[in-house]
């Protein structure tokens, strides 16, 4: 067969290979002809190096030829696509991924890669909904707060779960503004990451690692805004960064990759809080640099953000959050609302509805916790918490005990002691052990 083309020559026995272009190299040829054969072949050799052209099959040989590797596209291509490869080798464990567009990269394979705990916003023990918001920090979305700094009595604003139907995710959180409020005090809503989750990161090592941040934003307002991130006990302690909201009133998808921290100082290995992740909803000062990691605090603006506390109507919308090791986002890991109460439950434990099923009702009916007698005059009500708590939780219920009752619980479990009072119960229970 005449070799016209580089996919006709034999890659493993030579002497198959004694013509160019259909003219023997064995029986002479014309300089015109080989000249004509050399240059379509160095054509198409600079075509296949250009990317533009080349072969279906990439083969490749071990040092005697004699098995090789290779490399095939499907039989059917619908589109071109280039893969962009990961500049050196990823970690011991990692894989290979994708972001969508042909960019390769390094990282942790999937499957309990999400840092973030109730990040599709599920889980809300607390209710749905919360006004006049008086207190830091306020929570309705388990493991989701809002924070505040500074002197605000009361932010006119409503903290709420809301159902949505985006890229899978059917809740999200929602702080809105009800009436502006143009004060040098911040806001955000912010989750807390424990120190014994992140430990991962190898700060305060020279392997001190890179993080990703992924979330589907919606806003009132289009333009710049913050988001934070801050670890505790660093002396430069925080990354302010920055992404854009394009479209007002439509949920966009950010990736925000944070540079590796200290090399130096390292995250306390205890079920204390470690790192907290801040979606500026109204700084102050916002003369920052967005970009590095900087010793400041999480309220501190970056300059030209935007102050949602200072717009009309103006709220914020996040759902979908996902924290990884590694600078590469990988899709959103979607858990059971089973697995996202339970990981819940180790901060936040509200049980004991009775009423009309809402924590703070009283209105008949519904579960109660009753007492079991201790003595001839003495009683006390036991409950073991689904799972071990991160400390020994505050509590907060309501009794019907004529006497007086005393706290004897732990981490473990709820243990209530009247002293005075032999048949008694209690409801709207809530044990919070909240970073």
């Amino acid at each position: 067969m005449s070799k016209d083309k580089l996919t006709d020559y034999d890659s493993t026995t030579a002497s198959n290979n004694t013509d160019v272009g259909g003219i023997s190299v064995a029986e002479g040829m014309l300089p015109s002809a080989v000249n004509n054969s050399i240059r379509e072949l160095t054509k198409q050799l600079g075509a296949f190096a250009d990317g533009t052209d080349g072969i279906d099959v990439l083969s490749l040989a071990d040092d005697d030829a004699s098995h090789a590797i290779k490399l095939q596209a499907p039989s059917a291509v619908t589109a071109d696509t280039t893969f962009t490869l990961p500049d050196g080798d990823g970690a011991s464990g990692q894989a290979m991924v994708t972001d969508g567009a042909g960019t390769l990269s390094w990282a942790a394979p999937y499957g309990n890669r999400n840092l973030i705990i109730n990040g599709a916003m599920q889980v809300a023990q607390r209710g749905a909904s919360v006004s006049g918001l008086a207190n830091s920090p306020a929570y309705i979305v388990d493991r989701f707060s809002y924070r505040r700094t500074g002197a605000w009595s009361t932010f006119a604003a409503t903290m709420s779960q809301e159902n949505v139907n985006t890229n899978g995710l059917r809740h999200s959180l929602k702080l809105l503004t009800t009436a502006t409020e143009n004060s040098s005090d911040g806001a955000a809503l912010s989750t807390a990451l424990e120190g014994l989750n992140l430990q991962s990161l190898e700060y305060g090592t020279s392997n001190a690692k890179a993080i990703t941040v992924s979330f589907w934003v919606k806003s009132s307002t289009t333009g710049t805004h913050q988001l934070s991130v801050q670890v505790d006990d660093l002396t430069n302690d925080t990354y302010p960064a920055t992404y854009t909201i394009d479209s007002a009133d439509t949920f966009e998808h950010k990736t925000v990759t944070i540079p590796a921290g200290s090399t130096s100082e390292s995250i306390a290995n205890d079920n204390t809080s470690g790192l907290d992740l801040y979606w500026v909803y109204s700084p102050i000062d916002s003369t920052l640099t967005a970009g590095s990691w900087q010793n400041t605090n999480w309220y501190n603006g970056v300059s030209g953000v935007v102050d949602l506390a200072n717009v009309t109507n103006g709220y914020l919308e996040i759902t979908g959050v996902q924290l990884e090791v590694g600078e590469q986002a990988t899709p959103f890991e979607h858990r059971s609302y089973g697995d996202e109460l339970a990981r819940c439950q180790r901060y936040c434990f509200a049980q004991a509805r009775y009423g009309d099923g809402n924590i703070g009702t009283d209105a008949g009916g519904g579960t109660r916790l009753r007492s079991a007698r201790h003595s001839s005059n003495a009683s006390f009500v036991f409950y073991q918490y689904p799972v071990m708590m991160r400390a020994n939780p505050d509590l907060t219920f309501t009794d019907n005990s004529s006497g007086t009752v005393s706290d004897y619980g732990n981490a473990g479990g709820l243990h209530i002691y009247d002293g005075g009072d032999t048949a008694w119960y209690l409801y709207d229970l809530i044990a919070e052990a909240e970073l």
